[in-house]
């Protein structure tokens, strides 16, 4: 993450989550103020407005993948806009809408890393591992699958052409999960993704499992690209996302991941996805998630204000 310059790009997109809310999500972003904060880093900020694609009129309606037109024209529209922003040597932020971008986000980002002959990893920081397909799905809802789209693994409908460079399963590295169905568990450990439950953390620790997953991209020479979910966190403490799941990640925890991956460098893009504010308590989430972003790119505890006594 060498770049000062980075480029926000909102995808208000909700049909992917089978519910209503997350197309608010870049606004709430922006009200939440990701833009000063980012700025009062020292970077200087773009922001490219949102994606709004007409529906893809070449890919059908189906009950296993629902909404796919739709979600299919957001993955194109963000697979281009992603790329052509990296290439300019900006860092995308994308404020989404719900975690189907990232059937976009990153095709796009490893479409940029093979160009520089650099391996692309992905650190799903999420409750969920995201690696349905249509045909395993219980509910078809197109934000299950984007972990098996990207890794090859759910070719589902000529979304992107075929033969875009592939993430390496054994490049994507899960942290908090906690919800899992289970023939998503079987192919899981059948390609070989690294899942750190919950479970894993609270043995571990969260900055051991970090150094993990640092030391190999490190040593691969990769980009990192990070998809952080609200859900991630504990409802305690993020209760604005439509698939809540107890027993999730604190505060702190949550920062260190971000402060541990600021120190690295490693980072080159960033998704930030699932927020629903009608479902938030007056911006809670939002508030949390502009916050754990500022940790990403460099803020320190002691640049944080706090309230007088």
């Amino acid at each position: 993450m060498n770049s000062k310059d980075i480029t926000l790009i909102g995808v208000p997109l909700e049909e992917g989550s089978g519910r209503g809310g997350c197309a608010m999500g870049p606004a709430a972003f922006r009200l939440a103020g990701i833009v000063k904060s980012l700025e009062g880093l020292g970077f200087r900020v773009s922001d490219s407005g949102d994606l709004c694609p007409e529906p893809a009129t070449d890919l059908e309606e189906r009950q296993d993948a629902k909404n796919l037109p739709i979600v299919g024209a957001f993955a194109r529209a963000l697979e281009n806009r992603i790329y052509e922003k990296a290439k300019a040597s900006t860092i995308p932020v994308i404020m989404g809408g719900d975690h189907s971008l990232s059937m976009g986000s990153v095709p796009g980002m490893a479409r940029y890393a093979a160009g520089i002959g650099r391996p692309l990893f992905v650190l799903w920081i999420d409750a969920h591992a995201d690696f349905n397909s249509p045909e395993t799905s219980p509910s078809g809802n197109i934000h299950g699958m984007p972990v098996a789209f990207f890794t090859g693994q759910a070719e589902f409908a000529p979304i992107l052409d075929s033969d875009r460079p592939m993430v390496d399963p054994r490049n994507v590295f899960q942290i908090g999960i906690r919800s899992v169905d289970e023939i998503e568990r079987k192919m899981i450990a059948e390609h070989g993704v690294n899942v750190f439950d919950m479970r894993a953390i609270d043995e571990n620790g969260i900055a051991a499992i970090m150094l993990q997953v640092i030391d190999r991209v490190n040593a691969a020479n990769g980009l990192l690209h990070v998809s952080l979910d609200v859900d991630f966190l504990d409802p305690d403490i993020a209760p604005g996302v439509g698939t809540t799941v107890p027993g999730g990640a604190t505060f702190r925890e949550a920062h260190l991941i971000m402060e541990m991956l600021h120190d690295t460098g490693l980072v080159c893009s960033l998704d930030l996805v699932e927020l629903n504010p009608f479902l938030d308590d007056r911006g809670k989430s939002a508030r949390i998630m502009v916050e754990l972003t500022a940790s990403l790119f460099g803020r320190r505890v002691l640049d944080r204000p706090t309230r007088s006594a």
